[in-house]
């Protein structure tokens, strides 16, 4: 079993040996659990230095950090400035990736259904519910899809992945954007709950027939089924790095109070429509200045050195302009 397999099953990275390393903690979004299981286990073997990070779902690190019982909290679904401010956080993007529809289909190999935001919406309404379904049928011509019923996974937590999801599917179906709307938790009018991306791979991978949604690292390491989309453009793309950063190369993150940026739906033919930023959050006056100053060593070497290893995992590192902002905005929140 590969290292991201095996840290994704655990859903917690603890790389800390020295007491004083352990008292820097974290939680929240599995979203990008996979990369900053990599970045810890190599920090740690560079500096002696461990972090320990809980994969427990963005609504779970924001609830943590607002509690003060972590030294960071890691969400999918950024804050906006105002409720930043009433909770006396700073909030800056740390890297970003992509959300990719999974299924589990006898002898459809990666990449060849085609599914559009649109079919993703239905199928998560409810309205749509055989796989050989004439509107699947149509962008799929060349398959022979089964006329079996689908079994939708969706997210059981609280969760920044499903925020993204949501907020995608309510971008380019009005049905689902009047009756179930955006949020990192809804009221899902079908399917079965699984927790984390975690859960949803695991779900999707022992589960003939199911469609879910995870972060691509997830389908990857896992071997999953993903499938294709046509964005914004109607142009069919696959998840690879480029269509994540066709994507993200329209993020104007200067201009976004608190670094709030949504990047689903994005123009340009090479855009893949459901791309999103994962953020960390932490306190402005720290309850222990001293695990925040770590912590924050930890996050500026995972800028400096971690771009290989982000890659590796086909997420996409922050913009080196993006890196030196958010430097800035560590020094002048920040009280040491």
């Amino acid at each position: 079993m590969n290292f991201v397999k095996t840290v994704v099953a655990a859903g917690l990275v603890a790389v800390s040996t020295s007491a004083f390393a352990a008292d820097i903690t974290g939680a929240g979004a599995t979203f990008p659990f996979p990369v900053y299981s990599k970045w810890a286990d190599a920090y740690k073997k560079e500096t002696g230095n461990g972090l320990n990070y809980q994969s427990i779902g963005s609504g779970a690190g924001i609830k943590q950090i607002q509690a003060k019982t972590v030294t960071f909290g890691a969400t999918d679904a950024p804050l906006k400035a105002e409720q930043l401010e009433k909770d006396g956080l700073i909030q800056w993007p740390m890297v970003m990736g992509a959300i990719v529809p999974v299924v589990n289909l006898e002898g459809i190999k990666p990449g060849e259904l085609v599914l559009s935001g649109e079919l993703l919406g239905d199928i998560y309404l409810g309205k749509i519910t055989k796989w050989n379904d004439p509107a699947i049928a149509k962008l799929n011509a060349k398959l022979t899809l089964p006329s079996d019923a689908i079994t939708v996974v969706r997210r059981s937590d609280g969760s920044g992945t499903t925020f993204n999801f949501t907020d995608y599917l309510s971008k380019v179906n009005a049905e689902w954007k009047a009756k179930v709307g955006q949020g990192t938790a809804v009221e899902w009018p079908t399917g079965v709950g699984a927790k984390g991306n975690e859960g949803v791979a695991g779900n999707v991978g022992q589960t003939k027939n199911s469609i879910g949604y995870v972060e691509y690292a997830y389908a990857k390491q896992n071997k999953l089924t993903y499938a294709a989309m046509t964005n914004k453009s109607g142009k069919t793309v696959q998840p690879t790095v480029a269509s994540f950063q066709a994507a993200a190369s329209n993020a104007d993150w200067a201009k976004a109070p608190g670094y709030y940026v949504i990047l689903t739906d994005q123009p340009g033919e090479g855009s893949w429509p459901i791309t999103a930023a994962t953020f960390i959050l932490m306190h402005k006056v720290p309850v222990d200045k001293a695990a925040s100053a770590e912590a924050i060593k930890f996050f500026k070497w995972s800028f400096e050195k971690g771009a290989k290893m982000a890659e590796d995992l086909d997420y996409i590192p922050m913009p080196e302009p993006v890196v030196k902002m958010i430097e800035k905005t560590w020094s002048a929140d920040i009280k040491s």
